[in-house]
């Protein structure tokens, strides 16, 4: 059965982990938690999905072309994880967005 790199995987699941954690240290520091709790909903719903619809996927497959496949035949799962990984991006966005504000405004002083 094919499959995507090895290295792909490590570096996937590195961004869920980090992104999760920030989001409950956000949640703790009280920082943005409602978007902080989406994000923590996400980050742990999103490769959960993904992984349970790829099991199914043809043997001469990896998983981003089934996605693909999948995304062009307007599967609802699909769908859902373009959103995921859309909010999740947006999130480090505003987060590095934020600190660099941040550092702007300390850096002036």
């Amino acid at each position: 059965m094919e499959t995507i790199p090895n290295w792909f995987w490590v570096i996937y699941y590195l961004f869920f982990v980090s992104t999760l954690g920030l989001a409950i240290i956000s949640v703790l520091k009280k920082k943005y938690r409602r978007i902080s709790f989406l994000v923590i909903l996400l980050a742990v719903t999103v490769p959960i999905v993904s992984l349970i619809n790829s099991i199914g996927r043809a043997e001469s497959m990896n998983e981003f072309a089934h996605f693909i496949s999948q995304l062009q035949h307007g599967a609802i799962w699909s769908i859902y994880t373009v959103v995921g990984y859309s909010l999740l991006v947006l999130w480090w966005v505003l987060v590095f967005l934020k600190s660099g504000t941040k550092k702007q405004v300390f850096s002036k002083r």
